[in-house]
């Protein structure tokens, strides 16, 4: 299950739930079962200039190598700089969460 974190200056024109969706998709794109991606987005009303910081978070698997990594980095960098119509400064972090981390979905009874 990947996370993804969008923190943006407010003064950029993006539509951060379509640049979610997209994200989601780029990653489905490298790795079919890596699940939902759980994506958050964070206009910053106060900032020092125009930026836009992603970072992805996935879980640690054997086939998640360095080419993997730089492919779905590159991927996803190109992806949503298409969708940002505005000059920024763009910063990409991509972490893997190791053997300390659990993630699964809570159900409530009915």
């Amino acid at each position: 299950m990947p996370h993804a974190e969008l923190r943006y200056s407010s003064d950029l024109q993006i539509d951060a739930a379509a640049v979610l969706a997209r994200i989601e998709e780029v990653i489905q794109a490298h790795d079919a079962g890596s699940g939902a991606c759980k994506g958050r987005a964070y206009p910053a009303q106060v900032f020092h200039h125009t930026h836009c910081l992603l970072t992805l978070s996935l879980l640690t698997k054997p086939h998640r190598d360095a080419a993997f990594t730089h492919a779905l980095m590159a991927d996803v960098e190109a992806a949503v700089k298409a969708m940002i119509p505005q000059s920024c400064y763009f910063s990409l972090g991509l972490e893997y969460s190791g053997a300390t981390y659990v993630t699964n979905r809570h159900e409530v009874a009915a």
